[in-house]
């Protein structure tokens, strides 16, 4: 019996996405906020926010999530988030 290894690297394939420019302040913001849904995600997202909000008087405008970790976020979350907030704060919980 022979063994057959494979080289896992590879290119990256281009998405067509670039990275947002970097916030130059926080000063005053919209804040979102995301959790995965898993366990203690929303006590870090909010113990996070609380530190914008009474050191750069942001304000959450958005607190959602997905409510099972392997699923995919809905569109219409997603499209709410890009279009009502200036930067996002996502968790992974347990």
């Amino acid at each position: 019996m022979s063994l057959e290894l494979f080289d896992p690297t590879g290119e990256p394939t281009p998405t067509g996405f670039c990275s947002a420019p970097r916030l130059t302040s926080v000063e005053g913001l919209r804040i979102g906020l995301f959790s995965n849904g898993k366990v203690n995600a929303d006590k870090l997202l909010r113990y996070t926010a609380e530190v914008f909000e009474q050191q750069a008087n942001c304000n959450i405008v958005i607190d959602s999530g997905k409510r099972n970790a392997s699923r995919i976020a809905e569109p219409q979350v997603l499209e709410r988030i890009a279009n009502d907030v200036d930067f996002l704060i996502t968790a992974v919980g347990d």
